[in-house]
């Protein structure tokens, strides 16, 4: 059997290059299509050297830099890959890789990161961000949108097994595409985050410094809390404005950017990693599971399928019913008085349900469903790799 993976774009590798990461180690002889990849050197060693095949969008002026400038065109991109000669197509979608054409002998699965956003329910949120709100860009940017909304509901019919990457987003599918799709969670690399039992007495919060990520929220509400103290984790566009959330609050730390094993250092220490974003699902979270680390999260999106809260057996933290910094106080509050019912031990097991071998597991068992569903026959091929052995012995 032949199989083509198909992404959205190649530029850093960042979390959706690490499913494909994962994929290819499912189907290490499949051919890789990308509507560009422009991804640096250093960051292609996932690849193992396979060659991606590109649309036209690749050779158009400024497409190195400026891609996403060709959104427009990027639907009529991916209908130009010739996929005629593959059994299995498998999708990486959060723009419109689910978009490529395949015929009746042939099984499309569509690994679902998200529905466009900026077209669907986050318009609104994306334009003002945009400072788009008003004049002739406004316009025609509305307008685009409205067209890829048509055209992203119409190509989800073409997908004949939809995954998404938690709860949240299957119910975002039924809503905007009304179709069911099963949950496969992200691969996390568990192993990369080991277990620490001796906690101390600090929360932590690790992030990009972007609007939605709410960090802002976070170091507000710590500041009205001194008796706690806040190790900050990240930078990006918001620093400043968290900087000016901080103040001078002693009881908060910014340390910028950190080196991935100081990272780690911090995440096995902390009493509690803390999480005020509304995710698709939140591989930060799982990584702080994995250390061994409770998590307090905005209780919304992908935390739902992570945290195990209180009121289950073996609770692994808790969740905040809204994005405030009363409601994060108030969630500090209770964890102080759960805590001790909270287990280093039972939040590493939590984290294990979302290692990468799992993940490899469930890939391969919705193709082999969606290839006899379609009445081809014959094993989903997954003979070689660096991570075959390991997910033989996980199936």
């Amino acid at each position: 059997m032949k199989v083509a993976i198909v992404h959205e774009w190649l530029e850093s590798y960042a979390g959706s290059e690490r499913v494909l990461e994962q994929l290819i180690a499912c189907w290490p002889d499949a051919d890789i299509f990308a509507v560009c990849d422009f991804l640096p050197e250093s960051q292609r060693h996932f690849l193992g050297g396979r060659p991606v095949h590109t649309s036209f969008i690749q050779r158009l002026p400024f497409a190195r830099k400026r891609f996403r400038w060709y959104l427009g065109l990027m639907p009529i991109a991916v209908e130009q890959f010739d996929l005629a000669s593959y059994d299995l197509v498998v999708s990486s979608h959060h723009a419109v890789a689910k978009g490529v054409i395949t015929g009746p002998n042939q099984a499309h699965v569509g690994y679902v990161h998200s529905p466009m956003r900026y077209a669907w329910d986050m318009q609104a949120q994306y334009l003002r961000q945009a400072g788009m709100e008003r004049g002739l860009r406004s316009i025609y940017t509305r307008w685009l949108l409205h067209r890829l909304r048509i055209w992203d509901r119409s190509s989800a019919a073409g997908v004949d097994t939809l995954v998404g990457n938690s709860h949240y987003i299957a119910q975002r599918i039924r809503k905007v595409w009304r179709r069911e799709a099963e949950v496969v969670h992200p691969p996390v690399d568990v192993a990369g985050f080991p277990f620490q039992a001796e906690k101390g007495g600090d929360f932590v919060v690790v992030s990009r410094f972007v609007p939605y990520k709410r960090v802002d929220l976070v170091v507000s509400a710590f500041r009205g809390m001194p008796q706690h103290r806040l190790l900050v984790v990240g930078d990006g566009p918001e620093a400043t404005a968290i900087r000016a959330a901080a103040g001078d609050a002693p009881n908060i730390s910014l340390l910028g950017a950190l080196p991935q094993a100081e990272l780690v250092g911090l995440m096995q220490k902390a009493r509690a990693f803390v999480f005020a974003a509304e995710e698709d699902f939140g591989i930060a979270m799982v990584e702080a599971q994995a250390c061994g680390t409770p998590v307090i999260a905005f209780g919304r999106g992908g935390a739902c399928d992570i945290v195990r809260t209180p009121d289950m057996p073996r609770p692994t933290g808790l969740l905040f019913p809204e994005q405030s910094v009363a409601s994060i106080q108030a969630a500090v509050t209770a964890f102080t008085a759960l805590s001790p019912g909270i287990s280093p031990e039972d939040c590493r097991h939590n984290a294990q349900r979302f290692d990468r071998r799992n993940f490899r597991t469930a890939m391969l068992r919705v193709a082999q469903e969606a290839l006899a569903k379609q009445g081809l026959t014959g094993a989903v091929p997954h003979r070689a790799g660096p991570f075959a052995a390991e997910t033989a012995e996980a199936a």
